[in-house]
């Protein structure tokens, strides 16, 4: 079963499990309110008590506005029923039903100022988190739900996601590569790109396997700043790379705080016996020649 099925992340979910063949239900925020916990319990149900085969719900719904959440108490509550409530709900429903989950989460949860250790240490799942973000606190608390609720989860903290569904980082830099003969990015903020096709082949491998229930992180191999990205955008564009100009976080003030260290270990998920994800840039140069609309081609 399948959550936040229409978002960029869903999309993909629903794209590998239909060419594996494997049986699913899919569920937008059309289909299923998942901060209602009636609604939740019903379709759960139906879904699992049908059959004695193995059953996994995939959670990849999400309230992500991050900067609308800090400055709108209406958001911030929205937030809050997504990211903290609704996980909590879909988790007791798996238990009711023996199911297992697998809930998205991000590295939102963390301070963003990197863990202790070496310097260029990612971030393992049992770091200390400190989220700083309404968005982050309220994802932060939602994986607390879950593990509070149900014994049979996973929580896969990911970051920097971006697919051919929705507004997205890629497409974006490809827009304003179009309009504007320099571009000013972000240089001291550093993550792993992340592909949703990547992703989504991830975490239904997760939810076949017999890994140990627990919280593992999840995202693109190696680490880059955002300008980086930006820069190797331009690259499969075949545009100038160096019209990408880096900046300070200082010079783009925003109302939620970003991290400055958004890096998570995949030590933990190797651990589990899990193929790791692709490395960023090799995922990028796959997910634009798959997607051209993504450079706007």
């Amino acid at each position: 079963m399948v959550t936040g099925a229409a978002g960029a992340l869903g999309t993909d979910l629903v794209r590998v499990l239909t060419a594996s063949g494997e049986r699913f239900s899919a569920f937008t925020r059309a289909d299923l309110d998942i901060a209602d916990g009636a609604a939740v319990e019903a379709a759960v149900k139906e879904w699992a008590d049908g059959t004695d085969e193995p059953r996994v719900l995939l959670n990849a719904a999400a309230f992500t506005a991050v900067d609308l959440a800090e400055t709108d108490p209406d958001a911030a509550r929205a937030a809050y029923a997504v990211n903290t409530e609704a996980p909590g709900l879909l988790a007791a429903a798996c238990a009711r039903h023996g199911a297992r989950l697998v809930h998205v989460s991000t590295d939102y949860v963390f301070d963003g100022r990197g863990p202790d250790g070496p310097p260029g240490t990612g971030y393992e799942p049992d770091d200390p988190t400190g989220a700083r973000s309404v968005y982050g606190r309220t994802k932060e608390a939602g994986e607390q739900r879950v593990r509070d609720a149900l014994d049979a989860h996973h929580v896969v903290r990911t970051a920097w996601v971006y697919g051919d569904t929705g507004s997205n980082f890629v497409a974006t830099m490809a827009r304003l590569a179009a309009q504007r003969d320099t571009l000013d990015v972000v240089d001291d903020q550093y993550g792993s790109p992340t592909w949703s096709a990547d992703l989504a082949a991830a975490l239904v491998d997760l939810g076949r396997s017999d890994a140990p229930a627990g919280t593992l992180h999840a995202t693109g191999g190696g680490a880059t700043t955002w300008c980086g990205f930006a820069r190797a955008v331009f690259e499969e564009l075949g545009a100038d790379p160096q019209r990408v100009r880096g900046c300070t976080t200082d010079q783009f003030p925003r109302p939620a705080p970003r991290p400055a260290w958004s890096v998570l270990s995949p030590a933990a998920w190797s651990a589990a016996g899990l193929e790791p994800l692709h490395d960023w840039r090799e995922a990028l140069h796959a997910a634009v020649t798959r997607h051209p609309a993504l450079l706007g081609r």
